[in-house]
């Protein structure tokens, strides 16, 4: 075996792992933001179903949405924090 085709072989297999790596962080970012969107969604849908209900408790409702949405919010960050640091490391 030739240097010439050492070299292919080895240009290759790097082209594989990072192929592979722009994948894995693919599936991080995707399969983790379905959650928190499918969630945030729900969230929303329910809080302004109880504040027709109870227009008197808009206030209440409206923080605890948002502190709610925040941490769902949280989860898609973990999510991409992830899958960055599958792509660069």
């Amino acid at each position: 075996m030739g240097n010439e085709e050492i070299k292919a072989v080895v240009e290759g297999a790097l082209n594989n792992v990072e192929s592979a790596k722009a994948l894995g962080a693919a599936l991080a970012i995707g399969l983790g933001a379905i959650g928190p969107g499918i969630g945030i969604g729900i969230l929303a849908s329910k809080a302004l179903e109880a504040i027709g209900r109870n227009p008197e408790a808009e206030s209440k409702i409206k923080t605890n949405m948002i502190l709610a949405i925040a941490f769902t919010e949280a989860i898609a960050i973990y999510a991409l924090v992830i899958a960055l640091i599958i792509l660069f490391v």
